[in-house]
């Protein structure tokens, strides 16, 4: 009896985990994917959208480790989990009411501080309640499955009723998840030493191999921030309609669980993950250089596959050099600064300069996309190099 109590319970944990993160990442692909083309509705220019969104990248490079730091101090990731989706379900609904590049922008770093450590603590949520990795994949991928459906249904219903219907659901879709989050068990968490963490700051810096991993990422991520900024614009000024530009959206995300699921795993085997960093990279610039030159539907649905590669194979490789580098008691400093640096900073900064990009040049600034990917082919190669 006892034992059919506890399945029970942990079949009604995993299953509001499960919609916790379709709530989660449905709210991000409600609004990501039509952020700036919803700013651009309300009457700012590439440079503001593009000093908006970079702004916003800085501020959760600031305020994500601080929650989660905060979190771990007090022991409770759930709570800070629920309370962070309340206070970005406000903030996501007030750019309804946002008008004028001012305005905007102080929503835009008030909702970027908000939703910062959402998907850090509802790993850390997850972890607390179950160990197994077959649970967790099966929780991660109702998300990304969320992400798909809501950018499509998204782009689909923004014909008919215009760009405000982004910031609305995924307004509801995160106190949907706040709610999610209150109704699941409290569990506790560990803290970690300040003087280890600082420790491992110190000694991560100092390894050659890690910060060339890091500059890879950062290089190849980085490559992204036009595309993620105003591919969607360059998609529509081009004529294709918002419902087009989700499922195009769409079909990048598709491809990365399906090369995270599958296709990734066998690529390292076969050449190795600093090979699979170039490819990325090689990929990166591939996929940029065709941007720049055509919005033809048949090329952009091509080159939306090779997100796959550009994203979904990088970190997969990323983190095998990590596990391979760096030692068991520094692997969660080392992510932190991979994520830090190789990804977010990267993103805020290449973002900035995406605004100038494509006000003076237009869709040609991917030119500029293409060949900062494929700077990272030497830096990923000199990785086999050093040990």
């Amino acid at each position: 009896m006892l034992a059919a109590e506890e399945r029970h319970r942990a079949s009604v944990g995993s299953g509001r985990l499960l919609l916790l993160y379709a709530a989660l990442y449905g709210a991000y692909g409600a609004l990501s994917p039509f952020l700036p083309a919803f700013l651009e509705t309300r009457g700012l220019g590439p440079d503001e959208i593009g000093l908006l969104l970079s702004g916003a990248m800085l501020v959760r490079l600031a305020a994500g480790p601080l929650a989660g730091r905060l979190a771990d101090q007090h022991g409770a990731a759930r709570t800070f989990l629920a309370g962070g989706l309340a206070l970005s379900a406000a903030l996501t609904l007030a750019f309804l009411g946002g008008h004028g590049f001012v305005v905007l922008l102080a929503v835009a770093l008030a909702q970027a501080a908000a939703t910062a450590p959402l998907a850090p603590l509802a790993d850390a949520v997850v972890l607390a309640h179950s160990r197994d990795g077959a649970v967790y994949g099966r929780i991660r991928a109702a998300g990304s499955a969320a992400f798909i459906g809501t950018t499509i249904l998204t782009g689909h219903l923004i014909g008919s009723v215009g760009h405000g219907i982004g910031p609305l659901a995924c307004g509801l879709l995160f106190a949907a998840g706040a709610v999610l989050t209150l109704r699941l068990q409290t569990t506790s968490t560990s803290v970690t030493a300040s003087k280890e963490v600082d420790r491992g700051f110190r000694a991560l810096t100092a390894n050659a191999r890690f910060r060339r991993l890091v500059l890879t990422a950062a290089l190849v991520i980085g490559a992204h921030a036009m595309h993620d900024a105003f591919g969607v614009i360059v998609w529509q000024a081009a004529g294709i309609a918002p419902r087009t530009a989700g499922l195009l959206w769409a079909e990048a995300v598709a491809a990365e669980v399906v090369v995270f699921l599958w296709l990734g795993p066998l690529i390292m085997t076969r050449i190795g993950p600093a090979r699979s960093l170039m490819l990325a990279a090689l990929a990166g610039a591939l996929r940029w250089a065709v941007q720049a030159q055509t919005s033809w539907l048949p090329s952009l649905v091509g080159t939306q596959l090779l997100h796959g590669l550009t994203f979904a194979l990088l970190h997969l490789a990323c983190l095998r050099l990590i596990a391979e580098t760096v030692p068991d008691h520094r692997r969660a400093t080392a992510l932190t600064l991979y994520g830090t640096f190789g990804l977010g900073l990267a993103s805020a900064l290449m973002t900035l300069l995406s605004g100038s990009l494509y006000s003076q040049f237009g869709a040609a600034g991917f030119w500029v996309m293409a060949a900062v990917s494929l700077s990272a082919v030497p830096v990923a190669r000199g990785l086999s190099d050093i040990r």
